[in-house]
């Protein structure tokens, strides 16, 4: 099992998230994310991959209607 596949196995099992977009550019790509489908991620290993994920601030916009706007995460 590659990094691509456990990443996007992580992916796969977060709520909400039904039809991630990856970029594929190569065949490769394609296998990494049908092979990640069979991927099962523990309780465990999903909170040792994201222990060291630090969340960026969230900076917003204003609409120029002068309410408040889209929200845009600064990277």
């Amino acid at each position: 099992m590659g990094k691509a596949q456990v990443a996007m196995a992580w992916l796969l099992q977060k709520p909400g998230i039904t039809a991630p977009i990856i970029g594929a550019t190569k065949a490769s790509h394609l296998a990494d994310a049908v092979a990640a489908l069979e991927v099962r991620l523990s309780a465990e290993e999903i909170a040792a991959l994201e222990a060291p994920y630090v969340p960026h601030p969230v900076a917003g916009v204003a609409s120029p209607r002068g309410t408040q706007g889209l929200t845009l995460s600064v990277m």
